[in-house]
């Protein structure tokens, strides 16, 4: 017997044990009768904490996401925070989103807590992901719980966890927690719920959070009428969002917002959509459908936990087309810029965080204002940690490639609720000024150079996938390639290893940013290619980004072209494909 196999075996007699409910131990059983491989993949390993907290599918299982699944991570959380804070009284926060089962999977979280003497907020209905970072800081919290899988399938849910500066669990806290989570047993777990410690919010903490998002996402270039000005079309792809996005536009001032009322309502299943993730085109449809009735300026839809956003504007031809997050990601911190800079704020202790996987257009565009551009690993935990490292630097805005952007540190998880807000505020600046937001896109190109990026995901599901995505990336740490579409590697970042190695000298330097299984390729030319595994989904990625100078406006077309032709050349180079 493997040891996979011996690990399965183990586990399915834990969980075919006393303690483990009738219904938990008749699924298993029909498992084992019916369908061996799905209980194999159910049993083999046990979930993991990624680059957005603790995502699987739903059902039975050490590596499903479920009643034990979650309460033994709330046991070990209650541990935790007991020898941190001790002698003190605990309090958490807890949301949940629209997904199958996420308010009672938040109310078990809720009764293990107040089983462990911990006085616990929860939401009284679903709210969005950055009111749960901002909940917790304003209401003296220690830690903060989501329940959420983000924009993952519908048979996903997920357990995201948050430290009392707001932002999700970064290292040594995460690693601590997580062995004392590993130490325990399921019959460690103590469900016995102290209701008196479980307090229901709502409102109250609404009309706070909103009023902050109206505050930290205008831009005070803008006049009412220049808002009124703007047609908006929003869709809240049947999550959270529309709990909060269309109540913020509206204080903000935004009166012309067309919501596509068949994805108001939420809805675990996502019935109008593949997918609920904004990233996707197909996602955005009947959202661009509306905008062409309307005449719409901008389109903006948000994921089911309300924490990216995907953005459609009129192009030089008046037709939508999606940006991807690279450009908004540009195009929010340019203006944020501007905003800081026309108002004399910029004195070089500012800064603008990113991930190693966005756009390096970033870089250059913050450095061009005498402001620094830190970057960290994939996921928005580590940008809200540079700014706990960082106390004393002014915090402007940070983003990454995967759609999500966050203004300011008054939320620290990216921010889809304060980013629509952002995003009209362009819009609004723009066409007032006789301009449009694609038209200060390509002008930005034009000062800063071109830089075009795509996105490769491959899913690998289960055991044999999950091997596979590991031998993928032995290979290519191992066996580096020397060229990429017929330009030469100069040097290959290996952030697992911590060094990042100059194929021309053959010289290593160190890597300061912590350890992960990243690599990336940059080339002669300038083009990158970087290789990472999903924190969250069985995939592995590749991120592509090629740049070139942009001479004039009149030029973008021409030059976009070449770019993507350039781009699926190396993806034919490098079949991923």
């Amino acid at each position: 017997m493997s040891k996979t196999d011996l690990h399965i075996q183990e586990n399915l007699t834990t969980w075919l044990s006393p303690f483990f409910d009738d219904d938990t131990k008749k699924t298993i059983q029909q498992l084992q009768a019916s369908n061996p491989e799905e209980l194999n993949d159910s049993f083999y390993k046990n979930l993991e904490f990624g680059t957005g907290g603790m995502r699987g599918v739903m059902g039975v299982g050490t590596n499903r996401i479920n009643k034990y699944t979650l309460g033994k991570n709330t046991q070990g959380l209650s541990d935790y925070l007991h020898q941190t804070y001790p002698n003190q009284l605990i309090k958490v926060v807890i949301a949940f989103d629209c997904r199958h089962n996420s308010q009672s999977f938040a109310k078990i979280v809720a009764d293990v807590f107040s089983a462990n003497n911990i006085e616990v907020f929860l939401f009284e209905d679903l709210r969005a992901t950055p009111e749960l970072s901002f909940a917790l800081k304003h209401l003296g919290c220690q830690c903060g719980i989501v329940l959420t899988a983000s924009h993952n399938p519908p048979e996903y849910n997920g357990y995201k966890v948050y430290w009392e500066d707001g932002g999700q669990l970064v290292p040594p806290f995460d690693g601590e927690i997580i062995n004392l989570i590993n130490s325990l047993e399921y019959t460690d777990i103590n469900f016995s719920a102290k209701e008196e410690f479980i307090h229901l919010i709502g409102k109250d903490v609404d009309d706070v959070f909103i009023n902050a998002s109206v505050k930290n996402g205008s831009l005070e270039v803008n006049t009412p009428a220049s808002r009124e000005n703007v047609s908006v079309v929003f869709t809240a792809l049947h999550g959270t969002s529309i709990t909060a996005v269309p109540e913020t536009l509206k204080r903000a001032g935004y009166t012309n917002v067309h919501l596509v009322e068949a994805q108001s309502e939420p809805d675990g299943d996502f019935p109008t959509v593949k997918s609920p993730n904004p990233e996707e085109p197909e996602a955005l449809k009947m959202a661009l459908e509306l905008a062409e009735k309307v005449n719409a300026d901008i389109v903006i839809g948000t994921d089911p936990d309300c924490d990216r956003l995907g953005i459609a504007v009129r192009n030089f031809d008046n037709k939508m087309v999606m940006l991807n997050g690279n450009q908004t990601m540009v195009m929010m911190t340019k203006f944020l810029l501007d905003l800081w800079k026309n108002n004399g704020a910029i004195n070089g202790n500012q800064f603008v965080g990113s991930t190693i996987v966005s756009s390096p257009m970033l870089p250059k565009l913050v450095e061009a204002y005498g402001v620094e551009c830190k970057i960290g690993l994939t996921g928005f935990k580590w940008i809200a940690k540079m700014i706990k490292d960082f106390p004393k630097m002014d915090f402007i805005g940070g983003g990454e490639e995967s759609f999500g952007f966050m203004v300011g540190d008054f939320v620290r998880d990216k921010d889809a609720v304060t980013s629509t807000l952002l995003a009209c505020e362009i819009a609004a600046y723009t066409k007032a000024n006789d301009s449009s937001f694609f038209n200060e896109l390509v002008n930005t190109y034009v000062e800063h150079d071109f830089y075009k990026e795509r996105l490769i995901s491959i899913t690998k599901k289960g055991i044999e996938g999950s091997q596979e995505i590991k031998t993928i990336m032995e290979s290519a740490r191992n066996n580096p390639v020397s060229t990429i579409n017929g330009s030469k590697v100069v040097t290959v970042e290996d952030f697992k290893l911590s060094i990042c190695k100059n194929l021309s000298t053959k010289s290593t330097e160190p890597i300061s940013i912590p350890k992960a299984d990243v690599l990336i390729y940059t080339t002669e030319d300038g083009s990158k290619v970087a290789l990472r595994p999903s924190g969250t989904e069985p995939k592995i990625k590749f991120y592509i980004s090629v740049n070139t100078s942009l001479s004039s406006a009149t030029e973008f077309s021409q030059t976009e072209n070449a770019l993507d032709a350039k781009i699926d050349a190396i993806i034919k180079d490098m079949k991923l494909i």
